[in-house]
């Protein structure tokens, strides 16, 4: 049985750089109603960066929401009108330094469909070159490249040393893929 819920009104009580925040009154499928909230986000890639030799490319970064310091793939949000793949390759060499030869897409996910609208799109970039000019992180972006054996990152995946939801997601879809 498929259940629906029906937008009665909307609010928007907060916008800024990268969300905004809109509260829902909803009527449920039993005729109750019920309040939503709603974190708006224009969407994201997620990158795994593979090297001809087989290791991958990860990110090292503090993350202050969960206070602490997150080994994650590359990642980054779409900007207004960009397709997913030339934000791929945008975030690819902003965050790493290098460039993919093929960026192919291995799916897309909601990251957290309790409460926000979030898609990422998983793409894996392979042929990788060194790009002109190096890492570029955003201003307020402190990135640390970490390249590992795939063998080594699954490990630390399965053993709960890489948590973060997108890097095991991707990871996920290159393996059941065959591309890692």
């Amino acid at each position: 049985m498929f259940y629906t819920e029906k937008k009665i009104e909307s609010s928007r009580i907060y916008s800024g750089r990268v969300v905004t925040l809109d509260v829902d009154r909803v009527r449920l499928p039993d005729g109750g109603e019920s309040v939503r909230e709603v974190v708006r986000h224009a969407g994201a890639v997620v990158i795994l960066p593979v090297f001809d030799d087989g290791r991958i490319a990860f990110v090292r970064q503090f993350r202050y929401p969960v206070e602490g310091e997150l080994l994650e793939l590359p990642a980054g949000t779409l900007e207004p009108g960009e397709e997913t793949q030339a934000c791929a390759a945008r975030e690819l060499v902003e965050e790493t330094g290098w460039r993919a030869g093929r960026l192919d897409e291995l799916g897309s996910f909601f990251s957290t469909p309790g409460f926000t609208d979030e898609v990422l799109h998983s793409f894996i970039a392979t042929g990788l070159n060194t790009a002109e000019g190096g890492v570029a992180p955003e201003e307020d972006e402190f990135i640390e490249v970490v390249v590992l054996r795939a063998k080594e990152a699954v490990s630390m995946a399965r053993s709960g040393e890489i948590r973060d939801a997108k890097t095991l997601a991707t990871l996920f879809l290159a393996i059941q893929q065959g591309r890692i």
